[in-house]
């Protein structure tokens, strides 16, 4: 057992530092073992864990069609959603318009 009124300030804040990293990680772990008990179960009757407590699954999304390309190499296409690709970016930095690089 440790004498906690022998160590240094700095090593009784890593000893706390240390004990609430242990803690978090033995919640996680028995969390993990809880879920794995509750799914062996629900498979051994035939259920999902999802169906059991009425969450469906997420559905998967259909992939979106590209709708610009780029002229130089068309291997390169962009949907319009998210952040533009750099050549989308330098084309409009040459005066092209999004039009122009439309499929």
């Amino acid at each position: 057992m440790v004498d906690l009124n022998e160590l240094s300030l700095k090593d009784l804040k890593k000893l706390q530092k240390d004990v609430e990293k242990a803690i978090d990680t033995f919640e996680d772990r028995e969390r993990k073992a809880a879920l794995a008990e509750v799914d062996a179960l629900a498979r051994q009757r035939g259920y999902t864990i999802e169906q059991l407590v009425g969450i469906a699954p997420p559905k998967a999304r259909k992939p979106i069609a590209p709708k610009y390309a780029n002229p130089e190499n068309p291997a390169q296409t962009w949907t319009g959603r998210g952040r533009r690709p750099k050549w989308i970016v330098d084309a409009l930095e040459r005066g092209k318009q999004l039009d122009d690089l439309e499929i």
